[in-house]
């Protein structure tokens, strides 16, 4: 028996020296060409910028500062990590043995009512000190102290998300509140050609030159192009009070430039595969559930495994047996081994168990990488389109601008119907509301690849 239990120990010890190993990134995991055929192999990408690089309006980066600090969010997502090192703590204090001081006194004396006989006083006292060690079966400390870091990671994770949608949203109604007040600039200019026209038509049916029905139809449009004034205005109002809220202050009128004032990166690559994997926070916080199900894993297997608890009780007293007086110390150890024989089988489905949660963790990571290239390659598609449909518009206008130059020299010249100076003048407007949204497509492509790149490099 005594030539058996050495080899005992020694296949246990062997057994469980993956217990011991820490969590690596499955080979299979294949990130190269991920980015699909926007693929760059440069050092440089919009995810190697930070926010700053990429928004670089005054105004602008101003609101998102604000908002870093003050945004409800962002503030318990701090806390949430001050928690999660609080845990760590606890875990790794769990390699400490616990003591505990108990100190207890007691005094007696028989009471006679006759008072037949004095009684002298029995005092008796201990001052002991006790120490508990569980230490847990092999490696379930150390996996679970493992675990609790990856889970503070999680939360670090948690805020690198919550700030980079949180950048992402200040960025977008920023962007729309300039593209509002470009919009309504040029509604108020229908507004006006129109109200100049239906003032001219008043004029030539006063004149008997045109008719009710015509400066009817003329008078309902330029109402309905008042009506878009005035909801142009509350959207705007609307999306002030939404941004003040989202920065954590009270109404107050936005400071903003226009859409000019933003310029697309000049870097605009997405940069090396394993960019997406270091900075992105959905494929981040995948790998990491993935390393929480590793020890898991590691944990329950550790269950099988003997558990081991040390007990110590050392104390200073005078109340041992017979020994009165002088004081006395006393110490008691205890260790216990506790091997798991027959638990119903429990310990091996608690085992499988975790193996399939590392499987669907695992299939969930390579999910998390594939939807990511894939959305980086959908906002590069978007940038690329808005860029080509710039070049187009911006003709457009251009040639609008010489057709409406052309008509009005040709109403001044001739007299024509005033008429196709409005329509010229309404195609071009058209054609610049067009302009306007397509800057801010190229915009929100931008803000989405930035996301989809992980929020920029903080």
């Amino acid at each position: 028996m005594k030539k058996i239990f050495p080899f005992v120990i020694a296949g246990m010890l062997f057994s469980s020296c993956g217990l011991y190993k820490n969590y690596e990134r499955p080979s299979d995991i294949i990130t190269d060409g991920i980015y699909g055929e926007m693929q760059t192999a440069g050092d440089n990408s919009l995810g190697d910028l930070g926010w700053r690089d990429i928004f670089t309006d005054t105004n602008l980066q101003a609101l998102i500062e604000r908002g870093l600090k003050q945004n409800s969010d962002m503030k318990n997502a701090e806390l949430r990590i001050k928690e999660a090192d609080y845990a760590l703590q606890c875990a790794k204090l769990a390699y400490i043995p616990s003591f505990y001081f108990n100190p207890s006194g007691s005094i007696s004396r028989p009471w006679d009512p006759y008072d037949r006989s004095s009684f002298t006083a029995s005092k008796s006292y201990a001052l002991p000190v006790t120490m508990s060690w569980q230490i847990g079966s092999i490696g379930s400390l150390r996996n679970t102290k493992k675990k609790a870091e990856v889970s503070r990671e999680q939360l670090r994770n948690a805020k690198q998300a919550i700030q980079a949608q949180l950048v992402a949203n200040i960025a977008a109604m920023y962007y729309n509140l300039c593209m509002f007040d470009e919009q309504l600039a040029l509604t108020r200019q229908t507004e006006q050609n129109w109200g100049k026209y239906l003032q001219m038509q008043k004029q030539l049916m006063d004149a008997g030159q045109s008719n009710t029905a015509a400066v009817a139809s003329i008078e309902a449009t330029y109402y309905s192009i008042s009506t878009s004034i005035v909801s142009l205005e509350d959207n705007i109002h609307s999306l002030e009070i939404a941004l003040s809220t989202l920065i954590g202050e009270t109404f107050s009128h936005v400071q903003r430039s226009s859409l000019a004032s933003f310029k697309t990166p000049g870097v605009i690559g997405t940069g090396l595969p394993i960019s997406i994997l270091d900075r992105r926070p959905d494929v981040r916080n995948a790998e990491l559930t993935l390393a929480s199900a590793f020890y898991d894993k590691n944990i329950a297997r550790s269950n099988f495994f003997p558990q081991i608890s040390i007990s110590a009780t050392g104390q200073y007293t005078n109340s041992a047996g017979s020994v009165i007086n002088p004081g006395v110390m006393i110490g008691n150890a205890i260790a216990n081994l506790a091997q798991p024989l027959f638990q119903n089988g429990r310990i091996r489905a608690q085992y499988k168990i975790s193996k399939a949660e590392l499987e669907i963790a695992t299939n969930d990571f390579k999910q998390a990488v594939l939807a990511a290239g894939n959305e980086v390659q959908d906002a590069m598609d978007d940038i690329h389109v808005a860029n080509d449909m710039q070049v187009l518009i911006d003709k457009q206008v251009e040639a609008l601008n010489r057709a409406l130059g052309a008509t009005q020299q040709l109403y001044l010249n001739t007299g024509t119907n005033y008429l196709n100076v409005i329509t010229a003048q309404n195609s071009l407007l058209s054609a610049q509301m067009s302009q306007i949204g397509n800057r801010m497509d190229a915009i929100n492509a931008t803000i989405n690849l930035y996301q989809a790149l992980g929020g920029g490099a903080e």
